[in-house]
């Protein structure tokens, strides 16, 4: 784990959770780890590892949370609902994203500017985002300005906002429309959605979902259905988007 001085000095940050969905991430959870701040906690959440993944993740210094339902949404809310912190951010656990740039999402929300923050994820080098993984988000990312107005470019995994904020959203997605089922209801409940730029990274192993066709076929399928839910209310947050 980091060992640096911890974002939340100084800031208006109490405590930080980092949620990290994991599926035989055995390769890259030290990397992971490592860029996790300090003064932050580690949730990795393990979705059925067969890779010694939880084990590697516990000698580490993560929390490790135990989710036997399959589903990256499953994971996603295990976490959140184990989390105790002012702050929840969520990140990918397969070294493609920096978690210790969710140190100036954080910082974001907690200065009033955005309610949710997001990473439009920037592909550094050939072959790190697939291209018939590329054209589906870019499908769903035009689904979503027809369906909430919101203008954005990705529905990337890096993202951080209030807990008791995110659970107000009653998110029931366990699958892979999770991601966009909370922006979709975050934008109904009109928060503020911010998109910043990050380095996208060659993943370590092998993909679950966007390495394949019918991994994003089965992602499509999923937030589709999210889409056709119709508009609900949540508690406003304030600010217009």
């Amino acid at each position: 784990m980091n060992t640096g001085d911890p974002v939340n000095t100084g800031d208006p940050v109490n405590t930080v959770d980092v949620v990290l969905p994991c599926l035989n991430e055995a390769e890259a959870l030290p990397w992971v780890l490592g860029r996790i701040p300090a003064g932050w906690r580690a949730l990795v959440v393990d979705n059925g590892s067969t890779d010694g993944s939880a084990g590697i993740a516990r000698s580490l210094g993560a929390t490790v949370v135990t989710e036997s339902r399959r589903g990256f949404g499953a994971a996603c809310h295990a976490g959140a609902m184990v989390s105790d912190a002012e702050y929840v951010c969520f990140s990918d656990c397969d070294a493609s994203l920096d978690p210790g740039l969710l140190t100036g999402f954080v910082r974001t929300v907690a200065a009033g500017q955005a309610d949710l923050v997001l990473g439009r994820r920037r592909p550094q080098g050939r072959g790190t985002w697939p291209p018939h993984a590329r054209a589906g988000n870019v499908a769903l990312a035009w689904m979503l300005r027809r369906r909430t107005g919101l203008r954005l470019h990705d529905l990337g995994p890096l993202r951080a906002m209030r807990r008791e904020a995110l659970l107000s959203l009653e998110l029931t997605d366990r699958r892979s429309g999770y991601p966009l089922q909370m922006v979709v209801r975050a934008a109904d409940a009109g928060w503020r959605v911010r998109e910043e730029d990050v380095p996208y990274l060659p993943r370590a192993g092998k993909s679950k979902v966007t390495g394949t066709w019918r991994g994003t076929w089965h992602a499509v399928r999923d937030m589709r259905a999210v889409l056709a839910e119709a508009p609900r209310t949540a508690p406003a947050l304030g600010g217009a988007r």
